[in-house]
């Protein structure tokens, strides 16, 4: 198991930072009382009006440490607040991020919040139709959280400007990089005001991310708070050898333990095969990925967030977008092409100070790929080489094997899916536990 410093807390608290009252008492409502340390170094800053690059490790609480500053400032001015001053389709804030999923789930963390402050939010993004959020952009809203290329449709067709922007975010900056949208992140960055504040939090500062920091920031206050090469103190890390044929059994095997199970895959027709497999195998498992309508991916990932089905197949779209509590188990079950993906990945499980085990598959003619991955990604991994009802996946995944009657393979249609799982008896008492914290340990 790597060793890392562990993350430690502040003792100061969100009031004494600058944070409303009304703010830190539904947080406090919601488990959160101390900030994590990159809200406790950046809070100060952001909350003067100070440009902010934040660097911290997946699950370092980087979007509260967005999220807090950007409510607090705009509820400052309650005569901008109020709806009779929010002209249409120009919005106050503006969040960008790479993914549907982390746009929606920074909207969860964020919409009750600014309902508190008699703040509107609203969410952008491609794979839903427009209406609605053109309908919404001339009601007038105060916060946009968007995807760069379905936010650029508004912008060029009138529907939305972005002059009156005072504070801009852009989560995940690197996620944006690697996924090429970089140049029309800078043309929505040219369109708000240049006298703005900019909030730029990611895993790593380099390459692009260094780019945009450049040309938009001004004199940014920078902190680091642990490295994307650091590790969760929390999260071992193991390399199981098998054979090709023996790679869906074990996967099974794992699977069927109690908890959540978080599986990825290279490719889209990867997740898609797999997830067929474990369900015909007794698995309730749902998949998630871009070949997917959007209703269809959110109602995947609600049912795995609350339990009702226990295993998300799921390609890199998940590495940075996912936020569900409790994954107590993520696998490899195709191990990513680069060490970044792979400690984004890993880092689904081991979040907020919880345990997790991180379990990469390598059948023998991926051997020294894995290995080159996990030193590359600063990790210590425990390898052994397994087989079928081997007693060590036992060990990894402890508790009762939970096995659903399998569904026929022309009828593994999510609802269909969702349906059996929540059926059967001994998932839903899972669901049941889970819900009320009581989820299996893993050592």
């Amino acid at each position: 198991m790597a060793v890392t410093r562990p993350r430690t807390t502040t003792s100061i608290g969100f009031t004494e930072l600058g944070i409303p009252h009304s703010v830190t008492k539904m947080l406090a409502a919601s488990g959160i009382t101390q900030p994590t340390p990159i809200q406790a170094k950046t809070l100060p800053h952001s909350l003067a009006g100070r440009d902010v690059l934040g660097q911290g490790q997946t699950g370092s609480g980087k979007t509260f440490a967005f999220l807090l500053p950007l409510l607090t400032r705009l509820s400052a001015d309650a005569a901008k607040a109020s709806a009779a001053t929010r002209p249409p389709g120009r919005p106050r804030a503006l969040i960008l991020v790479p993914t549907r999923e982390l746009a929606t789930q920074i909207d969860a963390c964020l919409a009750p919040l600014a309902q508190a402050l008699s703040l509107r939010t609203l969410t952008v993004f491609g794979g839903v139709s427009a209406k609605s959020q053109i309908a919404a952009l001339r009601r007038g809203v105060d916060i946009v959280v968007a995807c760069p290329g379905r936010l650029a449709d508004h912008v060029e067709s009138g529907h939305a400007s972005l002059d009156r922007v005072e504070i801009t975010v852009l989560d995940e900056a690197d996620h944006m990089a690697d996924l090429g949208f970089l140049p029309v992140v800078r043309r929505l960055m040219e369109r708000t005001p240049p006298k703005g504040q900019r909030l730029l939090f990611s895993a790593t500062l380099d390459g692009g991310v260094d780019v945009l920091a450049r040309q938009f920031m001004h004199q940014p206050v920078t902190h680091h708070v642990d490295s994307a090469q650091s590790p969760v103190s929390k999260m071992t890390h193991h390399v199981l050898q098998l054979r090709t044929e023996d790679r869906l059994p074990v996967l099974v095997d794992l699977a069927a333990a109690p908890g959540r199970t978080l599986v990825f895959t290279r490719t889209k027709r990867g997740a898609k095969k797999l997830t067929r497999q474990l369900v015909a195998s007794g698995i309730p498992a749902v998949e998630l990925h871009g070949n997917l309508a959007q209703n269809i991916r959110s109602r995947n990932l609600q049912a795995f967030a609350e339990g009702v089905t226990t295993t998300l197949v799921a390609t890199d779209i998940a590495a940075r977008g996912i936020h569900v509590d409790d994954v107590a188990l993520v696998i490899h079950a195709d191990p990513p092409v680069e060490h970044k993906a792979y400690l984004h990945r890993s880092g689904r499980t081991a979040r907020a100070g919880a345990a997790g085990i991180v379990i990469t598959l390598a059948t023998q003619d991926q051997d020294h790929e894995v290995h080159n991955l996990t030193r590359k990604a600063g990790v210590t991994a425990t390898t052994a080489r397994v087989r079928p009802g081997d007693p060590l996946l036992a060990t990894l995944a402890p508790g009762k094997r939970l096995l659903v009657t399998p569904v026929p393979a022309t009828s593994t249609s999510p609802t269909t899916v969702i349906q059996a799982a929540a059926s059967h008896r001994g998932v839903a008492e899972f669901s049941a536990r889970s819900r009320a914290g009581g989820r299996r340990t893993r050592r």
